[in-house]
């Protein structure tokens, strides 16, 4: 089997790509509305930035890895698993530097090589899909951000002492999918995992716990969220608790507490000891990101919150949920989408699908917008976000 050479800690070009990054990304509009206390005001707009926002440590360095991959290998195939983060600006900037998507290609084309070079994106892969390019003997550049490896390290510590993986997070997400096979490691009868999207699902697996209940309806209701070999009447005796690092904080720590409480009342307290364990795995700039827009909502009266990144970006989505329980929220893909001071297109909070909304701009007097982005969103678009806002306002119109 040939061996893989394996980067993960950068490839010693950061300064030769510092430039290119910063002209696809940066803003200094958003340098000026920092330096201003968070603040924009243009004639009738104002606008309250949240104090964090946009890029984290670990997408910042994912993005600048895959730049430096190419520079490193400029007459290589290049190949990233996916999507490197969750937004479609970046990915499409990453696809005109010649880099191929694998969930692009179809299967007539080409698979990787020994010769050819993958990116494993921030979210990380499974231990399938690693053992895979280990097997094919590429250069794996891998950009798995270090939050999410804190989750790995516990998962995986679940499985070798014999603890079912309870992770509170979307089966279809990637890192979410690369968690769960970290709890495969150590086969039967160790290494399983139930996921559990939210509370409801939560719910019912913690009504199991205490009353028992119809097995073949429970695996059917969780489907491939439930480990190969899942059985609720066995793996469910000895739980450890994780999650998706870009989850509601709030809501992972009720999760948690649903299950501790159902633990006690089937096995009593004496046991939780050994039955039931819980660690903090929330990425620290996913909460802070979450923190900001809650003071942010407390510190102003708005008129509407705009919220700007991708679509399957789960952090984006929590923000837009936190931000639609106070005001009028607009989770936007990016600014293209504000089309005119009349129609919007946006995805609600909660709904599957982008729609066009009308009248979503005050035709007159001032407004006041909370603005904030995805821990996947850059810069550049939230300075083009603002600039499209204060065109679209125009001068102050006097109340008729």
């Amino acid at each position: 089997m040939a061996s893989a050479l394996v980067f993960r800690k950068g490839l010693d070009l950061k300064q030769e790509v510092s430039a290119q990054l910063n002209e696809n990304y940066h803003s200094e509009l958003v340098d000026r509305i920092k330096n201003d206390g968070f603040l924009f005001q243009s004639g009738r707009l104002t606008i309250h930035l949240a104090r964090e926002f946009g890029f984290c440590y670990g997408v910042d360095r994912a993005v600048d890895y895959a730049y430096q991959t190419r520079a490193r290998f400029p007459d290589r195939r290049v190949f990233l698993t996916g999507e490197i983060i969750h937004n479609p600006h970046v990915n499409d900037r990453l696809r005109q530097k010649g880099i191929t998507f694998l969930s692009d290609l179809s299967p007539l084309d080409d698979a990787p090589g020994p010769n050819d070079v993958v990116i494993l994106p921030a979210f990380g892969v499974t231990t399938t899909e690693m053992r895979r390019f280990e097997q094919l003997g590429v250069v794996m550049v891998d950009t798995t951000c270090g939050s999410v490896l804190n989750v790995w390290k516990n998962v995986k510590r679940y499985a070798e002492d014999g603890l079912t993986s309870i992770i509170h997070g979307k089966i279809a997400h990637e890192e979410t999918r690369a968690t769960a096979s970290q709890a495969l490691l150590y086969g039967e009868p160790n290494g399983h995992f139930l996921v559990v999207r939210n509370l409801e699902e939560a719910g019912g697996v913690c009504t199991y716990i205490r009353e028992g209940g119809d097995r073949t309806a429970f695996l059917e209701r969780f489907g491939p969220a439930a480990s190969p070999g899942f059985d609720p009447d066995r793996d469910l005796q000895r739980i450890g608790l994780a999650n998706q690092t870009t989850m509601l904080m709030s809501e992972s720590l009720q999760v948690q507490e649903l299950f501790r409480e159902a633990m006690r009342d089937r096995f009593g307290e004496t046991d939780m000891a050994t039955r039931f364990r819980a660690f903090d795995t929330i990425c620290s700039a996913t909460q802070d990101r979450q923190d900001a827009v809650v003071a942010l909502l407390g510190a102003h009266a708005l008129d509407l919150m705009v919220v700007i990144g991708g679509y399957n970006s789960s952090n984006t989505c929590n923000l837009a949920r936190i931000c639609s329980e106070q005001v009028p929220t607009l989770h936007i893909a990016d600014p293209d989408c504000l089309e005119s001071s009349e129609l919007i297109r946006h995805r609600p909070t909660g709904a599957r699908e982008e729609i066009r909304s009308g009248g979503w701009l005050p035709a007159e007097g001032s407004v006041t917008i909370g603005l904030t982005s995805g821990a996947s969103t850059p810069d550049n678009l939230v300075g083009t976000a603002v600039t499209r806002l204060a065109a679209l306002c125009g001068p102050a119109v006097p109340r008729s």
